[in-house]
């Protein structure tokens, strides 16, 4: 399936093509070149070269990965950070179903739908060895992410949000998920199935100006961007990615 479809995505033409081949994805996450998934099963792969290597025998409902490190959220409601090639537990109060690694911070959703941080100083010390302190959003999310110039957010109906230092500030669009890339261009995708990504994004306007709508082929269930490179991944599981 390669070369599936171009599109015109900020500058440029870009094309889909199939990753390297992995079956029943549900989740991917880029960052700082790395790039991670979750497959039906809760298992998670990290990809080297052309290959999906097994990251851990522990099962994982959220794998995330960027500056603040690699995590995940095991299916025993555990958060792991991956430290010299394990995945190390902690003792967290937080319990979240969703995790982004992708500033030098981590946030986290929990199963009641409320945001959490883990600053900066606390998440890169972090080796394994005792409880981490999360601090509340202040927000309702089920998904949420964040990059050089803020965290982004979808509630539980569905309506995506930015924080920036004047606080949360709600946006125009329906989104099931979202995602900053390490440079802080955001896209999304909607429950239909179709991918966007918010232009406009700037310090002077950091929760930009418009969704612009990237046609696709077939049904996306997730997005994430790294290194200008979009990876999708179809609501069939397929993992694609896009380059110019």
């Amino acid at each position: 399936m390669k070369g599936v479809v171009a599109f015109l995505l900020g500058i440029g033409y870009l094309a889909i093509t199939d990753a390297p081949r992995l079956n029943n994805v549900l989740q991917v996450d880029a960052g700082l070149g790395k790039v991670v998934v979750r497959d039906a099963h809760s298992n998670a792969y990290f990809l080297t070269g052309l290959n999906w290597n097994r990251l851990s025998t522990i099962r994982l409902k959220h794998v995330t990965v960027g500056p603040a490190g690699l995590w995940g959220v095991g299916i025993n409601n555990k958060v792991h950070k991956y430290v010299a090639g394990t995945f190390k537990p902690s003792t967290a109060l937080l319990v979240p179903n969703q995790l982004d690694a992708g500033h030098d911070q981590v946030v986290g959703v929990s199963p009641s739908s409320i945001a959490y941080c883990l600053n900066s100083r606390i998440t890169l010390s972090y080796r394994g060895v005792g409880s981490l302190s999360w601090r509340s959003l202040s927000r309702r999310l089920k998904y949420s992410s964040c990059g050089p110039l803020g965290c982004w957010g979808v509630d539980t109906n569905d309506r995506p949000s930015t924080c920036s230092p004047s606080g949360w500030r709600m946006l125009p669009g329906s989104l099931t998920m979202i995602e900053v890339g390490t440079d802080g261009r955001v896209f999304g995708v909607n429950k239909q199935g179709n991918v966007y990504e918010r232009t406009g994004i700037s310090t002077a306007r950091p929760f930009g100006l418009n969704w612009v709508h990237i046609p696709m082929c077939m049904a996306m269930r997730h997005v994430s961007y790294d290194l200008g490179k979009p990876w999708v991944v179809s609501k069939s599981g397929l993992i694609m990615h896009c380059s110019s």
